[in-house]
């Protein structure tokens, strides 16, 4: 079954694979100056009022926070291993790696919803019950940041999804490999802007 929708699908045209590789490329570029706009306000305002920030392992945990932020950077080794897999026309290593890449990138996501029921219902911080946007500066710039993360991973797990169905349905080859390499960029850079953030928020 798989062999036959391989032979019936129509092969890759140039101008397509290009149009859409330099649409993410811009969408990319937008996405740089969206999240260095939040990293640049987070930077001025938690060194120009200190007084309202606490050190992050007073707040945050840190521990459980690295261990997922290595989730995420092996998630986009299996993204890697993915499109290794399509370009070598390896079937059972596109389902295996994309699978293995949705799952881990969920698992991000579920460890952060986590985070978040700790940080609001059991942490307490400047004199109030519970860590959240409303606790002053600090509180509104870590969710600000790390929640438009979030909805950026969840839009990827999406894709990724799908892209997983398509997989089992043999849609994916040595001769279509662009849709995963587009999905690829994204994701790589979701994982890159993670670790940025980590080490802006969580380690300084």
């Amino acid at each position: 079954m798989a062999h036959a929708a391989t032979a019936a699908r129509p092969p890759e045209r140039g101008l397509d694979v290009y149009t859409q590789k330099v649409g993410m490329w811009v969408f990319l570029c937008s996405e740089v100056m969206f999240f260095a706009g939040l990293i640049g306000s987070y930077v001025v305002l938690r060194f120009g009022a200190s007084s309202s920030w606490a050190e992050p392992n007073e707040v945050l945990n840190v521990t459980v926070t690295a261990i997922n932020t290595f989730i995420l950077i092996c998630s986009s080794v299996t993204m890697v291993k993915a499109f290794a897999a399509a370009e070598a026309g390896d079937q059972k290593g596109i389902k295996t790696y994309l699978l293995a890449t949705t799952a881990l990138g969920a698992l991000f996501l579920g460890v952060q919803v986590y985070e978040y029921y700790e940080l609001i219902f059991h942490q307490s911080w400047a004199g109030s019950h519970g860590f959240t946007p409303q606790a002053g500066l600090y509180g509104a710039t870590f969710f600000t940041m790390t929640g438009f993360h979030g909805f950026h991973v969840l839009l990827g797990v999406i894709c990724l999804g799908w892209a997983t169905i398509r997989a089992y349905q043999g849609h994916w080859g040595a001769d279509n490999t662009h849709g995963l390499e587009v999905l690829g960029l994204y994701w790589h850079f979701v994982d890159l802007v993670w670790i940025i953030l980590f080490t802006i928020v969580y380690l300084i």
